[in-house]
């Protein structure tokens, strides 16, 4: 078992999402950066699809009650075992009764942590990632206890590591395709949304970003149809808005462009603040 000690500001388990189930109006939530989410998972040779735990700008503190090999992977939040450093990227033994905590992400703004054979909270619908309404809790509280497998206290940690580039951090460039709307804006509407620098807005989370800083843009309202993470929402009032991982599963404002998975991934490793802009590829 897992204590955790102090909640962080904002933590969850996710694993790579929750489908099948979007005709029911269920989000597929999952890892925000499903890049560096794997990757935690690779180094431990889990499965891609075992259940990280998402930690968002502030860490938590997490009491060991077992030995363990855990990875950590994307936002560098200076993770410490018993007040000492650890590296990132690679296996690292934690011993029974030890204390993992973080300080403030001073790159990125989404880190997470992999366990050997995936954190065993409960399965819901196919899935472990929680979200409000589907899961019992919707993030991690003071006092949780989370279950490992018996395998993590067997695995020997080896000197290999994973590295991302620095431009999975710091790129201004977001790719994207057009959208089933984008045709319907004109040319100069366009144009001026691809050349916009847009800043990430400070309240930005796991449903949706809201870009800012664009003037004079503006969609049209459209007869409810499906939307899904990464697509890019342009509403009457000028609002620009990116899906993300827990995203309604159908909306009714113009649908103008579509991110990429890569792009998603970038995106959701900045804070408020940042600024971005639309590569149309």
């Amino acid at each position: 078992m897992v204590e955790v000690v102090h909640r962080g500001m904002y933590s969850t388990i996710q694993d790579l999402g929750r489908f099948g189930y979007r005709n029911l109006g269920v989000p597929l939530s999952g890892a925000m950066d499903r890049i560096s989410a794997t990757l935690a998972n690779r180094i431990l040779n889990n499965s891609d699809e075992d259940a990280v735990m998402e930690i968002t700008l502030m860490g938590p503190k997490l009491r060991f009650q077992e030995d363990a090999i855990i990875a950590i992977v994307g936002a560098d939040l200076h993770p410490k075992v018993n007040d000492e450093s650890i590296e990132m990227n690679m296996m690292v033994s934690i011993s029974k009764g030890d204390l993992l905590s973080f300080g403030k992400a001073s790159v990125g703004t989404r880190a997470y942590i992999a366990v050997a054979g995936g954190w065993q909270t409960p399965l819901v619908l196919g899935s472990r990632s929680m979200y409000n309404g589907i899961t019992e809790a919707s993030a991690m509280e003071k006092g949780d206890l989370l279950a490992l497998k018996e395998q993590s206290k067997n695995i020997h940690t080896t000197q290999s590591s994973l590295q991302l580039d620095a431009s999975h951090f710091n790129t201004r460039k977001i790719s994207v395709s057009e959208g089933p709307e984008w045709q319907q804006l004109s040319t100069s509407l366009q144009q001026k949304i691809l050349k916009g620098n847009f800043s990430v807005s400070p309240q930005s989370n796991r449903m949706a970003y809201r870009l800012e800083g664009v003037e004079d843009i503006n969609g049209s309202e459209i007869i409810t149809a499906p939307v899904q993470p990464g697509t890019v929402q342009l509403t009457p009032s000028g609002d620009c808005i990116v899906l993300m991982r827990d995203a309604q599963t159908t909306g009714g404002y113009s649908r103008i462009l579509q991110l990429s998975e890569q792009a998603i991934c970038e995106l959701a490793q900045k804070r408020g603040g940042a600024n971005v802009q639309f590569e149309l590829t």
